[in-house]
C-alpha cells in the first residue's frame, strides 16, 4: 500500500509564503492605522501574533498526526505482508 506522491512544488511554496506574508502585513498595517489609543492596538496586534503562532502549531500537530498514522499503517501492512509471505497452504508439512 503506497501513498500517492504528495511533493509540493516550489511555486506552491512561494504562493503560500506570499499569501501568508501579505495577509499578516495587511492585518498588522490595518491595526497600525486604526484610529484610537495604543492599548487597543497593542491588544489587537498581540492577538494577531498569537493567532499566527497558534496556526503554525496546529498545522504541525495535524502534520505529525498524519505522519504517525502513515507510519502505523505502513507497519501494519508490513506485518500482513510478512504473514502472507510466510504462509504457504500448498507447502508440504514435514
Amino acid at each position: 500500500m503506497d501513498t500517492p506522491n504528495t511533493k509540493n512544488t516550489t511555486a506552491f511554496y512561494a504562493q503560500s509564503a506570499v499569501a501568508f506574508g501579505s495577509a499578516l502585513l495587511a492585518m498588522l498595517g490595518a491595526i497600525y492605522y486604526l484610529p484610537g489609543d495604543g492599548w487597543p492596538k497593542a491588544f489587537l496586534a498581540l492577538g494577531t501574533l498569537f493567532l499566527t503562532t497558534s496556526s503554525f502549531s496546529l498545522a504541525k500537530c495535524v502534520r505529525d498526526a498524519q505522519e504517525t498514522q502513515y507510519v502505523v499503517s505502513r507497519l501494519d501492512q508490513a506485518r500482513v505482508d510478512k504473514i502472507l509471505a510466510d504462509h504457504n497452504p500448498w507447502k508440504e508439512a514435514n
